[in-house]
Parts: structure tokens; C-alpha cells; sequence
């Protein structure tokens, strides 16, 4: 195999074979493919794209190239759920303990930061101790032993797409609707898993914002997953503004644990219960969507599913006591209010621009070997829609120092627009299943 002739075979559009990936596949994993002609080959897939028979190849080498989860021996169906990534987007810390504290389990394997997004290991690390890096017997036990576990790619899941992974973030080349399907679904295939539900997000701070192309990624992975077994549910959802209040991991974690207790910001528990809906859906768990619902109240009104979240934390190193005190949680130590320049309607609240602050203000990474500070980010209460008053408070920056501060309220006065009207997507925009997908 000569790694040059198939970049330049995949650049002017042509198509490698099953056997060509996987042998590619192997060389990268073991080290005698370099990052530099794999950062090639990505750039040349982000402009010519992948057939589905290659899409299918590079998926299943991927898949091939770890170990998996082995929950077969847990009879009740194994469920996921998948963001593709948005700005205080937290609904995955709440959806773990909150449907398996319904009774369905809940392998979940998560992310970090991607681009402009936050990820939600990078959130549960903002945990003081919290472990995302267990073994996959270790989860394994932790998934039977209380119905529930939030870990990151292990070295033994995908390890190409671990790699590959890493690799996007930094070379330009996250928007690729088959890149994007084949790291996530190798990743999802490998949780031994019944069913997943896909949040796909659309709107200007999505990294494909146009409803088509998001429509396209979904109906791709739908396809992906129910070729291999697994029941594929998406919903397409807003990501025209962030999700919730806090946007800043540490933060977000504190807006999780509210909402558990039923005192999260309304569009936030919106899209966690329609998610969590999906999720008990789709592992047969209830007939319908009115008794998801009641099911998922019941669970939030009675503790249960703040009890297991303390379960969640205690099983994996974590200090149990920041879910009764969130002040446990790390604090920026400087904070500024910013207010509104003009009497008006909040006609925008730009997502992608606070997850650009974020990374400024050292809560994300500009390479992969960046450190996060867990305690930066941004409380943003103004809403699309909204009419407030000249110097109404409208977020708080939460930075580490002075400079961090200026920086912050610069963000925010460039991502938050005063008009005179606003017209912001419904917060869930559309559903597709195996019926409406066409890939």
C-alpha cells in the first residue's frame, strides 16, 4: 500500500476499496501510517466525500479496529443517546441517570470538545475526581450493578476513530457528514447496544447549520444503525442559540443537577425529555410517548433520578457532594454582568461565538494537547423572542482573571443582537426514524 496514490486517488474523486481501508486502518492504529498523510486523506474526504460502500468500509474498519462492550448478559435493552455537538448542550448528563432510573440502561460513551462545541467528558471531568476513563469490564459492571455509565473511548474501543478523531478537531475537517457518521457510529456500535437516539443539531451554531445537510447526516447514520442491528431514532433540534443558561463546563454541570431536581431552565428540560422519550421508546420500555412522559416526571419528582446521578458520580471517583452542593463544582474566580445596550426584543443569541469565547477564555482547546480550565463560561438568561430594557442583565461571564473578563463581555456583546423582532427555530425542529430515512 502506497498511502500518497490513494489520497491522490480519493482528491480527484475516485473510490478505495473495503480491503484498501482496511489495511489504511491498521497502518494508522499501529503507527506506520503518519498523521500528515491521514490529515491528507481527511481533507480530501471533507471535499469529495465517501460512496456508501466506502462510508460502510471505513465504519466497520473503525469498528474492527477495538474491542466492544459485552452487555449481553443484561436483558432489558440497551439504549444511547448522541449529540452532534452544540453550545450548553448538557442534556446528556441528565439523560444517563434519568432513563436508567426508569429502568432501561444507559452504556453512554461520550466525546470532548469539538471545534467551537462542547463535550461532555470535558464537563464530567469539571467533577472534582470524576473518572471518564474506565476499562471496559469495569463499565461493564458499573452498567449491570446500577444501570448506568459515562465513559470516553477507551484505548480499546475504535482506536482509529480515537485518533482520527483528535485529528479533525485540529485540521479543518469536522463538517464531513461520512466522517462524522462513521466516528459516531463505530463508536455507538461498539456499546453492544439495542437501540440509539440521535440529537442532530441545525441552526447557525451547528457544525452543519443548514437543515438540509443536517437532514442528510441523520438519515446517513439512521441508515448506518439499523443496517447493523441497531434501532436508529433522530430528532433534529435548534441549535440557533444555546441550549439552557450556562454555557462552560462546571457550570453546565450545575444547570444538569438542576434540572434532575426539576429546576432547569425551560428549553433545556424540553429537549431532555423529548430525547428521553425517544430513548424509552425505543428500548420498548413504555407504548407510548404520554407514558414516557408521566414515567420521566414521576422520576424527576421523586429523587430518583438525582439519586442515581449520585450513584453515577460515587461509581466513578467523583465527589458525590456536588450534587446536594454545587458549590463543591470549581468557581471562576472573577465575573462580570453584562447588560443590555438598547430597550428591544433579543432577536439573536449567537451559539457559535460563545463557543469560540469559551475556547478563548481557556474552557476548550485550539490543539489537543490544551488543558480546559473547568470553572470559565458564560450564564447567558436572555433568550430569542425576549423584550427587556436598556441595562436589563441579560449573562454573566465567568472568567480567571480581569483580561478574561473584557474578553467575555466582548463575546457576548458581539453574539447577543437587540432588535426589533426574532424569529428562532422551534426547539425540536423535526423527527426522522428508519420509515423517512432515504440513505
Amino acid at each position: 500500500m502506497v498511502v500518497a496514490r490513494l489520497i491522490e486517488r480519493k482528491r480527484d474523486g475516485g473510490t478505495l476499496s473495503p480491503e484498501e481501508w482496511a489495511e489504511l486502518l491498521d497502518g494508522y492504529v499501529a503507527g506506520r501510517v503518519p498523521d500528515y498523510q491521514m490529515a491528507a486523506l481527511l481533507m480530501a474526504i471533507m471535499w469529495r466525500g465517501l460512496r456508501p460502500e466506502e462510508l460502510a468500509a471505513l465504519t466497520d474498519g473503525m469498528l474492527a479496529s477495538g474491542d466492544r462492550l459485552r452487555l449481553d448478559g443484561i436483558a432489558a435493552p440497551k439504549v444511547d443517546k448522541h449529540s452532534t455537538g452544540g453550545v450548553g448542550d448538557k442534556t446528556s448528563l441528565l439523560l444517563a441517570p434519568l432513563v436508567a432510573s426508569c429502568g432501561v440502561p444507559v452504556p453512554m460513551m461520550s466525546g470532548r470538545g469539538l471545534g467551537h462545541t462542547g463535550g461532555t467528558l470535558d464537563k464530567l471531568e469539571a467533577i472534582p475526581g470524576f473518572r471518564t476513563d474506565l476499562s471496559l469490564r469495569d463499565a461493564e459492571a458499573q452498567v449491570a450493578r446500577i444501570g448506568c455509565v459515562m465513559i470516553g473511548q477507551t484505548p480499546e474501543i475504535a482506536p482509529a476513530d480515537k485518533r482520527l478523531y483528535a485529528l479533525r478537531d485540529v485540521t479543518g475537517t469536522v463538517e464531513s457528514i461520512p466522517l462524522i457518521c462513521a466516528s459516531i457510529m463505530s463508536k455507538k456500535l461498539a456499546e453492544d447496544l439495542d437501540a440509539l437516539v440521535l440529537d442532530v443539531k441545525t441552526g447557525s451554531g451547528a457544525f452543519l447549520p443548514e437543515l438540509d445537510r443536517a437532514t442528510e447526516l441523520a438519515e446517513t447514520m439512521i441508515a448506518t444503525g439499523e443496517a447493523r442491528g441497531c434501532r436508529t431514532v433522530a430528532l433534529l433540534t435548534a441549535m440557533d442559540r444555546p441550549l439552557g443558561h450556562a454555557c462552560g463546563n462546571a457550570l453546565e454541570v450545575e444547570e444538569a443537577i438542576a434540572g434532575l431536581r426539576g429546576e432547569g431552565p425551560a428549553d433545556l428540560m424540553e429537549v431532555t425529555l423529548a430525547l428521553a422519550d425517544e430513548m424509552l421508546l425505543a428500548a420498548r420500555a413504555v407504548p407510548d410517548v404520554g407514558a414516557a412522559r408521566e414515567l420521566l416526571h414521576a422520576a424527576i419528582a421523586s429523587g430518583r433520578a438525582l439519586e442515581r446521578l449520585r450513584q453515577l458520580v460515587d461509581a466513578q471517583g467523583g465527589n458525590p457532594a456536588i450534587v446536594d452542593d454545587p458549590g463543591a463544582l470549581p468557581q471562576a474566580p472573577e465575573s462580570a454582568v453584562y447588560e443590555a445596550p438598547a430597550a428591544g426584543v433579543v432577536s439573536r443569541v449567537e451559539p457559535r461565538r460563545i463557543g469560540q469565547a469559551i475556547i478563548e477564555l481557556g474552557g476548550g482547546r485550539r490543539t489537543t494537547d490544551d488543558v480546559i480550565d473547568p470553572a470559565v463560561g458564560f450564564a447567558i438568561t436572555a433568550k430569542p423572542g425576549e423584550v427587556v430594557e436598556r441595562g436589563q442583565p441579560l449573562a454573566t461571564v465567568h472568567a480567571r482573571d480581569a483580561a478574561g473578563v473584557a474578553v467575555g463581555l466582548r463575546a457576548l456583546a458581539e453574539a447577543i443582537t437587540i432588535g426589533e423582532s426574532a424569529a428562532p427555530l422551534p426547539l425540536v425542529v423535526r423527527r426522522l426514524a428508519r420509515e423517512t430515512a432515504s440513505c
